[in-house]
């Protein structure tokens, strides 16, 4: 028996336009020779020359906003309120066993960018893998979306989730979900185009909305679930980073299979 660990995670990178302007993340480097000017100001009368090679340490400044990167949504990011009226909670209150389960990976790559996921496909889903989802798995939805990581394209890209979708799974337990898209939800610019035309506000965030009737966490912009060499029997871990009373905080997931 052998075990695999499978990164399902994209590296959070200076200046990548994979975000909105607002929420690109910078990294200011610092390598081993300005480390060296920095020892010595901890070290009074240290000098470069003494110091092994004449270099220091490295150090990295990180600017970026909790939803940057891979990421772990907490139900206080859709609304103040979850379970219809408890206080919604935040990263730092997330039951760490929520973020250790069984996995299942659905895979919806086929449809089109901004189609809808529906509570019907993901059954069809289930019925084809013959798979029963039971409480506390996490449930990982593919739609490549992740091949365009690291493009202005990437924002628009993927099928996402919707209101009913994401109740079907709330309602048999799911407490943690995964895609490997930019939202859980359909792209922003195919429910703000559905609502110019519409006028109903039901379309806005549905998908994120669900989580005012049943509370529940979301990973975005996950990667590398087609690498997942089975679409259930694996475990999921992707525990966050504890960000006091935030909406979001930072995670590498990984998927590990246990092999013969």
């Amino acid at each position: 028996m052998g075990r695999r660990i499978i990164d399902l995670s994209i590296a959070i990178e200076s200046g990548l336009a994979s975000d909105p302007e607002m929420m690109i993340p910078r990294i200011d480097y610092f390598g081993h020779d300005q480390g060296a000017d920095q020892m010595a100001q901890f070290f009074p009368g240290l000098k470069k020359e003494q110091l092994p090679g004449h270099k220091g340490w490295a150090v990295e400044l990180v600017h970026l906003a909790t939803h940057s990167g891979t990421h772990l949504d907490a139900p206080f990011h859709y609304h103040p309120f979850m379970d219809n009226g408890q206080k919604a909670m935040t990263i730092d209150e997330i039951p760490l066993e929520w973020c250790f389960q069984d996995g299942v990976v659905l895979d919806f790559s086929h449809k089109a960018d901004g189609e809808r996921i529906t509570a019907a496909d993901v059954e069809t889903k289930l019925a084809e893998l013959d798979y029963q989802i039971k409480p506390l798995d996490i449930v990982l939805i593919r739609t490549g979306a992740d091949a365009f990581w690291g493009t202005p394209e990437y924002l628009v890209k993927g099928a996402g989730m919707t209101r009913e979708s994401t109740l079907y799974l709330l309602d048999q337990g799911v407490k943690v979900v995964g895609i490997d898209a930019w939202s859980w939800d359909r792209p922003l610019p195919f429910l703000a185009e559905e609502f110019q035309k519409t006028g109903d506000p039901a379309v806005v965030w549905e998908a994120h909305f669900a989580g005012i009737e049943k509370g529940y966490c979301h990973m975005e912009k996950m990667a590398a679930l087609d690498q997942i060499p089975v679409s259930h029997g694996f475990k999921v871990c992707c525990f966050p980073i504890r960000i006091k009373n935030a909406s979001a905080g930072w995670t590498r997931p990984v998927a590990i299979v246990e092999e013969d």
